[in-house]
């Protein structure tokens, strides 16, 4: 006995596990019903008196080792299985990602479409890169109008004839609509511009227009009127009023300037109209015969109408937007202000 317990303890010394099972088969090697030890003390009952004091003590003392041991391997073999698993839990339910919004400037664009999309207009769309002549000459601007000078326009090229610019207004949509499309139309050109401005509160290099046109037969300036009035009570709400006040641009006789009822003190003048009760939201005018012309269309069957209005214009408005320029900073404290707004 007294050997076969000193090499239980060599082996016990010896002993190693890469996995529970094989911790579990070391167990049962030692402790179990058919064990080792186990068989050492069903022999201990056989042993003479005198040598039992000192037989149990080794057997006690074999049993606690062992069964440290095997805890010793199952404690590492889980260890091992630890490191090699994946440092996160997959089954573990994801955290909740913030979707994102639609931009305030896309989401009145995608209004001012679908508002002139149900009068009949369809959408046309051009280059931002465009020539001199679709931006200014086919637009009857005068070789010395202001609009061409350095200050307002980024050209792209110069020094000849036709030099490419970026589009300041999507009016040369308007030409290449003429150019190609049969009569009557009736479409609306949404889209990006540039101008050489400086930035400030109220302006941008960049911004974003949405322009009209309806070309027919014995299209009148009441037309013109009615469709803006339309518009302006979609946008702003049913009482809405307009007036237009007379103006000039180069492509449209008579020209005017339109002013809306102010949608926050309902024409009784805060700072936001600057206490006249009206806030100015875009230009407009009856096609200039010379326009007309200049894409092949005779003046004397046909006449038409044209507008534009500025989108980052129309979104201060609709949700009071001091300062323009949060529209470009990407600010997704200011963003975020529209996560909830919808679309007509």
């Amino acid at each position: 006995m007294k050997e076969a317990i000193e090499q239980i303890f060599k082996e016990l010394e010896q002993l190693k596990a890469s996995s529970q099972k094989e911790a579990e088969e070391a167990r049962v090697r030692f402790l179990g019903k058919k064990g080792e030890i186990t068989a050492l003390m069903e022999q201990f009952r056989t042993i003479a008196p005198e040598m039992k004091r000192e037989y149990g003590q080794k057997l006690n003392q074999l049993k606690k080792e062992a069964l440290a041991k095997i805890e010793e391997l199952r404690a590492s073999a889980e260890a091992s299985v630890q490191a090699d698993a994946p440092k996160e839990d997959l089954t573990m339910p994801g955290d909740a990602m913030p979707l994102g919004s639609r931009h305030p400037v896309s989401i009145v664009r995608q209004e001012i479409v679908d508002i002139f999309r149900k009068a009949g207009y369809n959408v046309a769309e051009g280059p931002e890169i465009e020539d001199d002549y679709h931006v200014f000459e086919a637009l009857n601007f005068p070789p010395n109008h202001p609009a061409r000078e350095m200050q307002d326009t980024f050209f792209v090229s110069t020094g000849h004839l036709n030099p490419l610019l970026l589009r300041t207004h999507t009016s040369s949509v308007q030409v290449r609509t003429m150019e190609s499309q049969e009569l009557p139309i009736r479409v609306i050109c949404p889209g990006r511009v540039f101008r050489n401005e400086a930035i400030s509160a109220r302006a941008h290099c960049i911004f974003h227009q949405v322009e009209g046109l309806y070309i027919d037969k014995n299209v009148t300036f009441a037309d013109l009127k009615q469709a803006i009035l339309v518009f302006a009570r979609e946008m702003f709400g049913p009482d809405t009023e307009i007036r237009m006040r007379p103006s000039y641009f180069p492509f449209t006789e008579p020209s005017a300037e339109v002013d809306v009822s102010c949608n926050i003190c309902h024409g009784k003048g805060c700072n936001i109209c600057k206490g006249t009760g009206w806030l100015e939201i875009m230009g407009c005018g009856m096609v200039d015969p010379n326009v007309l012309k200049a894409s092949g269309i005779d003046p004397e069957i046909y006449s038409g109408f044209a507008f534009g209005m500025g989108v980052e214009r129309i979104a201060m408005l609709k949700w009071q937007v001091n300062d323009l320029r949060h529209y470009f900073e990407n600010d997704m404290r200011f963003l975020g202000e529209f996560a909830t707004a919808t679309e007509v």
